[in-house]
């Protein structure tokens, strides 16, 4: 009798407290690396929305100012937006080929960079607040223009981005050539 005994508790299978305490361990810290995980995402998912909203402006701005003649100096921006002072955004100096005109801008894998360390430069900048955003973000939008000699055409650069910074993202930068 005294053999079944032993030989029933020896059947008995189940975890000891060890196993048990080392697959909560391994669980609970599981879960806090992937807890830590989300704040990260939704911090990148907001800067990649603020980053595509950033290129849909920047490509808006640099359609209007392709779309004007080439003679012209200045346009009124078709959203009504005020570029300067007098509410016309300029497009370059005709009389001064060749020279950088407006924002100036840093080359960055040899591409132009809107620098945005540098001043607003009057003409060649506004800040617009997306009117269907709930959050209400503000972006600052710059260009330089280079006028080529002989009015033959010109070189628009265009940077847009969140006011108070883009981080961990660059500004949004287009470049277009414009010629006759």
């Amino acid at each position: 009798m005294y053999r079944q005994k032993t030989e029933s508790v020896n059947k008995q299978r189940g975890f000891t407290m060890m196993e048990v305490l080392i697959a909560t361990a391994v669980l609970v810290i599981s879960l806090v690396g992937v807890a830590q995980l989300v704040p990260l995402s939704i911090t990148m998912n907001t800067s990649n929305r603020r980053d595509s909203t950033s290129l849909v402006i920047a490509q808006r701005e640099l359609d209007a100012m392709i779309d004007q003649p080439i003679t012209a100096t200045t346009f009124t921006d078709p959203q009504g937006l005020v570029c300067g002072a007098a509410g016309v955004c300029n497009l370059g100096n005709p009389a001064a080929p060749n020279v950088l005109v407006g924002s100036p801008f840093v080359m960055f894998a040899n591409r132009p960079l809107i620098d945005y360390t540098q001043g607003k430069v009057a003409g060649y900048n506004y800040t617009y607040s997306d009117p269907n955003d709930p959050a209400s973000v503000s972006y600052d939008i710059r260009w330089a223009v280079i006028t080529f000699a002989n009015g033959a055409g010109r070189r628009i650069i265009v940077g847009v981005r969140k006011v108070g910074g883009n981080t961990p993202l660059l500004p949004v930068t287009l470049d277009s050539m414009v010629e006759k």
